[in-house]
């Protein structure tokens, strides 16, 4: 069974085909200029910080603090996504006694200043998360991609030429 990451979350919530593409190791992703980008500026912040990458299970969290797990993103493209994506590493914290609350720090390349979006695992996304896990090992476990629904930021993806086949 596929272990969800953070990256898995992030594409169901950005796209189903995406999710599943990745999910079944269909990787298009090391042709892609904006995942070459998003490295660089993880390598960087990692440079920056003696809290670097931590790894834990399947995940790998950019920074922890002493109150916050922070995760380092280059745009607010998908914040819905981001969000998500972090709420899976809080709950995987959780689930070893750890915890924690959530910042996003999102490094704009045209701002001088970070915008930052703060989440808490609460209940209630406790519960929603719990569902989406769900949902994304049904859809990971089709037989075949869902069909692309050919979005405006398709052209961005790195499985965007996959989606024409």
């Amino acid at each position: 069974m596929t272990q969800i990451t953070g990256t898995l979350i992030n594409y169901y919530f950005h796209c189903k085909t995406q999710c599943w593409l990745h999910a079944n190791r269909i990787n298009l992703e090391d042709n892609s200029e904006d995942v070459r980008i998003g490295k660089i500026l993880h390598e960087l912040q990692e440079d920056k910080s003696k809290k670097a990458e931590v790894s834990i299970d399947n995940v790998k969290i950019d920074k922890l603090t002493k109150e916050y797990l922070v995760e380092i993103k280059k745009s607010d493209s998908d914040p819905e996504a981001t969000k998500w994506q972090v709420l899976l590493y809080l709950y995987k914290l959780k689930l070893k006694g750890v915890e924690k609350k959530g910042k996003i720090e999102y490094i704009e390349k045209k701002k001088q200043n970070k915008k930052v979006q703060y989440v808490e695992l609460d209940e209630v996304n406790e519960k929603e998360l719990l569902e989406v896990l769900r949902k994304i090992r049904d859809l990971i476990d089709l037989p075949k991609p869902p069909p692309p629904k050919f979005e405006k930021h398709c052209k961005k993806c790195a499985y965007y030429e996959y989606c024409f086949i």
